[in-house]
């Protein structure tokens, strides 16, 4: 467990979905007590600091922003070396790239070595929790929880279920994949701090048996989440209709089966209906957004705008391999954009909500991670404002802490993350120490 640390600096953080002046707070020079891992004071330095134990010495750092760790939504672990592949349309760029990549996860050795990369990656761009596709193969899903487990990262994955529609090689069978689901949330779910997802990889390539078994996994353990695809593409939309003609639409596909529900997670959602929005607003289900996998493979611009309206929870997902980058602040870039091209806009404070306490909601750690609040896990960031010239040039033009968030969503990206902490305890590069 981590030993006690006290960083001062400026902190930001949300506490809730922001409107207006509320639902965040900023400090100019703040301070973080981490007892343990553990938040267990946090305030202005000159309030806290006739409290602050004299014998740990603060590590300040005036001219940096302390934030909480950014959670990723959606993310392919094994899709981060073809990152960057051709841009084909989803299903041709499923089958030209994503499936023969991912055999080659059935192989122990390689998936483990893939996932410490993964991992080191993931924590160099400021992410702290992710919700993550492994493949098809137990195997891929033992390597990455062996890999998170030992970094003691709060890491939620599963085993994809695929039965048809897709190469021989890389299908599993309906009780099979029952089977060996079961076995791996039995080994992994709740251990340390990490969670269990059941993992069909879209509508078209599970059958209906294996949807019914999905189902019935989720109601057997209750804890456990869904993560799987919906709605992302015109041309499957069309084919799940031709799979499934006895369901209204593709979501009611995934409800039928019982997998609609407050701890279920749809990457994409883009093309659903007002009947689908209602229903998934009933059910408490969230949609992540992955804007920079959309604009990649042409898939539609993500109305974010009505689906909130609704009441449907939205969060924020990278999608490597078709997203090109881990970093949340290029998600949130990508993300204004999409709002832009619709008329429609996304605040920097609402955007650093998406990709942090929102996905922490999703995932119903919000009392755990999402916010620096006193008694939450301490994963959180150190920004570097100043981490390339032009960051640098940008921020001391702005006006208001606002306005800085927003240059840092445009304009960052790994280089900024001057640290990332877990449980308080830094990842990768020493702290200085006043």
């Amino acid at each position: 467990m981590s030993r006690n640390r006290i960083l001062r600096a400026q902190i930001l953080s949300c506490t809730a979905k922001p409107q207006g002046e509320s639902g965040w707070f900023y400090l100019s020079d703040g301070v973080i007590v981490i007892s343990d891992g553990i938040i267990s004071q946090v305030g202005s330095f000159t309030d806290l600091k006739a409290t602050i134990p004299a014998d740990i010495p603060v590590e300040h750092f005036p001219d940096q922003l302390i934030i909480p760790g950014m959670i990723d939504l959606h993310v392919h672990y094994p899709q981060l070396e073809m990152i960057g592949a051709h841009g084909e349309q989803l299903l041709d760029w499923l089958n030209r790239y994503t499936f023969p990549t991912e055999l080659k996860y059935r192989d122990k050795t390689y998936a483990s070595e893939k996932a410490e990369w993964f991992l080191e990656q993931l924590l160099k761009q400021g992410t702290t929790t992710a919700l993550v596709f492994a493949t098809s193969s137990s195997e891929s899903v033992d390597a990455f929880y062996e890999a998170a487990y030992a970094r003691n990262l709060r890491m939620v994955t599963g085993k994809v279920l695929m039965d048809r529609n897709a190469p021989d090689q890389i299908l599993d069978d309906a009780q099979g994949s029952y089977d060996a689901s079961q076995a791996l949330i039995e080994r992994w779910q709740g251990k340390g701090r990490l969670g269990y997802a059941i993992t069909p990889r879209f509508a078209p390539t599970s059958t209906e048996q294996q949807l019914e078994l999905a189902g019935d996994l989720l109601k057997k353990y209750p804890s456990t989440y869904l993560h799987t695809h919906l709605a992302e593409n015109r041309a499957e939309c069309e084919w799940v209709s031709e799979l499934f003609p006895a369901q209204r639409s593709y979501l009611d596909v995934y409800d039928h089966f019982g997998l609609v529900t407050d701890r279920s997670v749809f990457a994409h959602g883009i093309h659903l209906d007002k009947q689908d929005l209602e229903r998934m607003h009933q059910c408490d289900a969230t949609i992540c957004h992955c804007p920079s996998s959309n604009l990649f493979l042409g898939s539609g611009l993500f109305p974010l705008k009505a689906i909130r309206e609704t009441g449907v929870r939205v969060t924020l997902g990278t999608d490597v391999g078709a997203g090109t980058s881990l970093s949340q602040f290029t998600t949130q870039s990508d993300a204004y954009k999409v709002q832009q091209l619709q008329g429609a806009s996304l605040g920097a404070m609402d955007a650093l909500y998406l990709a942090t306490l929102a996905g922490a909601e999703a995932l119903h750690y919000q009392d755990k991670i999402g916010s620096i609040e006193v008694g939450k896990e301490a994963d959180i960031l150190r920004i570097n404002l100043n981490a390339t010239a032009i960051l640098s040039e940008r921020t001391k033009q702005s006006e208001s802490i606002e306005d800085t968030l927003f240059s840092l969503m445009i304009l960052g990206d790994d280089r900024a993350v001057a640290e990332t902490y877990i449980l308080g305890e830094p990842t990768r590069k020493s702290a200085i120490t006043e």
